[in-house]
C-alpha cells in the first residue's frame, strides 16, 4: 500500500511539474511587450482632417486605431488613470494580492457591487491576447502580468497600458485619443479632460463620449477620479474645484468626418504602406499632405457633373489630377465618379493602364528637337505617301506644316515620320526616362504606332512627365505630402526644348485648321495644352499647364468599351478649362495680358506657313516663331528626304508643282496661266474630325496658281463659295455626300479641272 501512495504521489508531482511547465511556456509566450504600428493621421495642406490609416483586427473585422507610443509617460494622465484602475501599482509585481482577495470574497459571499482585481500588468496581457474570461485565463493573464512586470518594468508597463487601452469609437491610446477627441496633444490636457479620457477605459462602450448616455456615464466617472486625485493630494482644492466645473459642463466635438475622397485615401494608404511617405514623428504620427480639401471638393463635383452630360456617349469613368506647377505638389486627385459607382468604380483611373492617344507625341518633338534632329523652320510632310498606314480621325492630309503646326493640330503622319526619324529604341528608351513605362518589351513592339497611343501609360505618370515640359526640362516626383522625401529634380530636357515645345501647345493661331478659335482649347492667359484620342474612342485625354497648375483628365470605360465620338478636344478639354477656371478664378470676359517665358536665346519672327521661309512680306499666311540666329533659312531649293522631313520647299514654279505645293512668288509675266486644286486630292475619301464639334469640322481647300493673280473663285458643286487670293487657304464646312470643286478666274476663261469629293 506504501508502494500504490508513493506512485499516486509521485505521479502528482509529475502532473504538477507538466502543468507548471505548461503554464510557464504560455506565460512566457504572452510576456512580451506587442502592439500594433501606429495609425497616421491625414491632414490636407490647411490643416482641415483627411483621413486616417487604420488597421484590421483580424478577429472582428472591424478597423481600429491609435496605438501611438509616448516619448515620455505624462504624469497627470499617470496618476489619473493609476488613482482608479490600479491604485497600489508601485507595491505589488503585476498581481495586486489584497484587490484579488477582495474580489474573491465578494464573489463569494454575492455582495452588491463587484469589483475587479485586474492590475495595469493583467489589462496588458489581456489586451495583448484577448481571449474570454474564464479562471483558466485569468490566470494566464496574471502570471503573464507578473512576468511582464518582472521582465520590462513598471514604467514600461504603463506606457504599454497607455498606448493599447481602448478609449471608444475605434481609439486606442491616450496620445490618439487626445487628438482625436480634443485635436491636442496629450501634453496639452486639462484635468477635466483627462478625468473623461481615464475614464473610457473601464467600459468604452458604455462610456462612448459621443452619446448623450455615455458621456454622463464617463462624466460621473471622471469626478470620481477627480476625488480620488484630490485625497491623494495631487491636486489642490482649487484646482479640483475648476475640473469638476469644467468637466461637469463638458460638450464632446463632433468627431471629423473623412470627405469623399476614398481613393485619394487609398493612394495615401500605399504611399505609407511602401514608406515612400512617414510621419516625421513615431510619436505624432501626423501626416500634412498637400492636397487642398476645398479644390478636392470642387474637382469632384466638377468631374461628376462633366461625366453626367456624356453618359449618353457611352462615357461611364474619369480621373482627374492637379499638381501645382511650381512644387509639384499634388492638389487633387479624383480617382474615378464615385468608389462604388457600378461601372467599375473602384478602379483607381490615375493608377490605371491606359492607351494615351496623341499625348505623348510633345514628348516626341522634344525629343527630335534634343537630338538635332528637328528644327523649328524645317516643313514636316502630312501625306499620304509615307504614312506608312497611319491617317488622322479626319481621314484629311493638310500637306507641308511646321512643326509648331503639326504638333499643335496634333497631325498623325508627321508625328510617325519624326518618330521613324528620331528611331523608336531612342524613343521608347526617353518615354521610359521619363517614367512613363517600365517595359521591358521590345521598341518594335509598338512600332510606329508609338506616337499615336500603342504604348500604355497613365495618368499620374503623365502628369509627371508633363511637369518637366512645364518646368523647363526638370523631371522630379509628384510630392504628396510635406513629410515626403524630395529627391532632387533630374534634367531631361534643355530649357530651350522645353521653353519651344511651350509655346507649341500654346499658341492657339498654330492650332488652325483642325481646332478652332475660342474653343475649349483657348484661355485668356497662356495654358498648353494637349488632348489624346485612342482608337475607338476608348480613351479621351487632355493634358495642360498654366502659370500655376498643372492639370489632367481622363474619360472612358472600365471595361475599355468604345464610346460614341468622344474626343479628348471635344470632353476632357472641357472639364481641363473648368478646372483651371476655378483654380484661377477666372471669369468670363477676364483677358490677361501674360505669356510664358521664351527660350532665351531666341528671337520672335515671322515665318511662312508654306514654305518655312522668314516672311519677306509676300507671304500671306504666317506665324511667329521663335529661332536662333543659326535657324534663319536660307532661300534655297533642298530635296525631300525620306523621313518626310523637309529643310526647305523648292522655290521655283516647277519644282514647287511636282512638290504640289503653291507657291507665292512665280513669276507673273507668263500670259499662261496654270490654274489647279492641290487640295483637296481628286475623289477623296472624307470623314468628319472626331477631335472637333461638327460644326467646326472645316475642309482645307488650296490652290496652285502659277504665275500669280490677284484673285480666284471657288466654286462648290457649281455655286460660288469665296473669292481670295490664290495663296490663302479657304476653309469650306464639310457636309455629308458628294461634292464637285473648281476654280475659276474673275473676268478670264480658265477654270481649273473638276474635283470630286466624297464625304461620310
Amino acid at each position: 500500500m506504501g508502494s500504490r501512495r508513493s506512485k499516486l504521489v509521485l505521479f502528482s508531482l509529475l502532473i504538477l511539474a507538466a502543468g507548471t511547465l505548461t503554464y510557464g511556456y504560455l506565460i512566457d509566450q504572452r510576456a512580451q511587450l506587442n502592439a500594433p504600428a501606429p495609425t497616421p493621421i491625414l491632414y490636407d495642406r490647411s490643416g482641415a482632417f483627411l483621413a486616417q490609416i487604420g488597421h484590421v483586427d483580424n478577429a472582428s473585422g472591424r478597423i481600429d486605431y491609435g496605438y501611438w507610443p509616448l516619448e515620455q509617460l505624462p504624469d497627470r494622465v499617470v496618476k489619473a488613470t493609476l488613482a482608479l484602475e490600479d491604485r497600489r501599482f508601485y507595491e505589488h509585481v503585476g498581481v495586486d494580492p489584497y484587490a484579488v482577495g477582495r474580489a474573491a470574497w465578494q464573489n463569494f459571499v454575492g455582495a452588491g457591487r463587484r469589483s475587479g482585481a485586474s492590475t495595469i500588468a493583467m489589462q496588458v496581457a489581456r489586451m495583448q491576447q484577448p481571449e474570454s474570461r474564464t479562471f483558466m485565463h485569468k490566470s494566464l493573464e496574471a502570471g503573464t502580468g507578473i512576468l511582464l512586470t518582472l521582465r520590462y518594468g513598471r514604467e514600461a508597463m504603463l506606457a504599454q497600458y497607455l498606448r493599447l487601452a481602448p478609449y471608444g469609437n475605434g481609439s486606442h491610446g491616450i496620445a490618439h485619443a487626445s487628438r482625436l477627441y480634443f485635436d491636442k496633444p496629450v501634453a496639452d490636457l486639462s484635468w477635466a479632460e483627462i478625468a473623461l479620457l481615464s475614464a473610457i477605459p473601464q467600459s468604452p462602450t458604455r462610456m462612448n463620449p459621443l452619446r448623450p448616455g455615455g458621456l454622463r456615464h464617463a462624466v460621473q466617472r471622471g469626478h470620481q477620479i477627480l476625488n480620488a486625485l484630490a485625497k491623494q493630494n495631487v491636486m489642490n482644492a482649487d484646482e479640483a474645484e475648476i475640473a469638476h466645473r469644467q468637466l461637469a459642463s463638458m460638450r464632446m466635438p463632433d468627431l471629423p468626418r473623412r470627405p469623399d475622397a476614398l481613393h485619394l485615401i487609398l493612394r495615401f494608404h500605399d504611399l505609407i504602406e511602401n514608406g515612400q511617405v512617414a510621419p516625421a514623428s513615431a510619436s505624432a504620427p501626423l501626416i500634412h499632405t498637400t492636397i487642398d480639401l476645398a479644390l478636392q471638393a470642387d474637382v469632384t463635383a466638377l468631374a461628376r457633373e462633366y461625366l453626367d452630360h456624356w453618359r449618353s456617349a457611352g462615357a461611364q469613368q474619369v480621373g482627374v489630377m492637379v499638381v501645382s506647377r511650381q512644387t509639384g505638389e499634388v492638389l487633387a486627385q479624383v480617382g474615378s465618379s464615385n468608389y462604388y459607382d457600378r461601372h467599375a468604380g473602384a478602379f483607381d483611373y490615375t493608377r490605371t493602364q491606359r492607351s494615351p492617344g496623341s499625348t505623348l507625341k510633345p514628348f516626341i518633338y522634344a525629343l527630335g528637337f534634343e537630338n538635332g534632329v528637328l528644327k523649328p523652320t524645317d516643313m514636316l510632310l502630312d501625306l499620304p505617301e509615307g504614312a506608312s498606314g497611319i491617317g488622322d480621325a479626319d481621314r484629311e492630309f493638310l500637306g507641308p506644316m511646321l512643326p509648331r503646326q503639326a504638333l499643335a493640330n496634333s497631325r498623325n503622319v508627321p508625328a510617325t515620320n519624326l518618330l521613324r526619324s528620331i528611331g523608336l529604341e531612342t524613343t521608347f528608351r526617353f518615354l521610359r526616362e521619363l517614367g512613363l513605362h517600365d517595359l521591358e518589351t521590345p521598341a518594335d513592339y509598338f512600332g510606329l504606332s508609338m506616337a499615336i497611343g500603342s504604348l500604355p501609360t497613365r495618368l499620374d505618370k503623365l502628369m509627371r512627365a508633363y511637369g518637366a515640359l512645364a518646368n523647363d526640362g526638370q523631371l522630379r516626383d509628384l510630392r504628396w505630402a510635406f513629410e515626403q522625401p524630395q529627391p532632387q529634380s533630374v534634367r531631361v530636357i534643355s530649357l530651350d526644348t522645353a521653353r519651344l515645345i511651350t509655346s507649341f501647345l500654346s499658341d492657339p493661331q498654330a492650332r488652325l485648321p483642325s481646332f478652332h478659335r475660342y474653343g475649349s482649347l483657348e484661355y485668356p492667359f497662356p495654358v498648353a495644352i494637349k488632348t489624346g484620342t485612342s482608337q475607338g474612342y476608348r480613351d479621351a485625354w487632355a493634358m495642360a499647364y498654366s502659370e500655376k497648375v498643372i492639370v489632367g483628365v481622363w474619360i472612358g470605360r472600365g471595361d475599355s468599351g468604345t464610346m460614341n465620338r468622344m474626343t479628348g478636344a471635344g470632353s476632357a478639354a472641357r472639364l481641363v478649362h473648368a478646372v483651371i477656371d476655378r483654380v484661377h478664378g477666372n471669369k468670363p470676359g477676364d483677358i490677361a495680358d501674360a505669356r510664358f517665358p521664351t527660350p532665351p536665346d531666341r528671337k520672335p519672327m515671322q515665318v511662312c506657313v508654306v514654305n518655312g521661309q522668314t516672311n519677306d512680306n509676300s507671304c500671306s499666311q504666317t506665324l511667329v516663331e521663335w529661332l536662333k540666329p543659326d535657324e534663319t533659312p536660307k532661300l534655297a531649293a533642298l530635296p525631300s528626304r525620306p523621313d518626310g522631313i523637309l529643310k526647305s520647299l523648292p522655290i521655283s514654279a516647277t519644282a514647287g508643282r511636282s512638290q504640289g505645293f503653291s507657291l507665292a512668288n512665280a513669276d507673273t509675266s507668263n500670259p499662261q496661266i496654270h490654274i489647279a486644286i492641290s487640295t483637296p486630292a481628286r475623289n477623296s475619301q472624307i470623314w468628319r474630325n472626331p477631335e472637333q464639334p461638327a460644326a467646326f469640322d472645316r475642309l482645307a481647300l488650296k490652290a496652285d496658281v502659277q504665275p500669280h493673280v490677284p484673285q480666284i473663285v471657288w466654286y462648290v458643286d457649281g455655286q460660288p463659295f469665296a473669292v481670295t487670293d490664290p495663296d490663302r487657304t479657304v476653309f469650306w464646312p464639310i457636309q455629308s455626300g458628294e461634292h464637285r470643286f473648281q476654280i475659276r478666274l474673275p473676268y478670264r476663261d480658265e477654270t481649273s479641272a473638276v474635283v470630286p469629293v466624297y464625304v461620310q
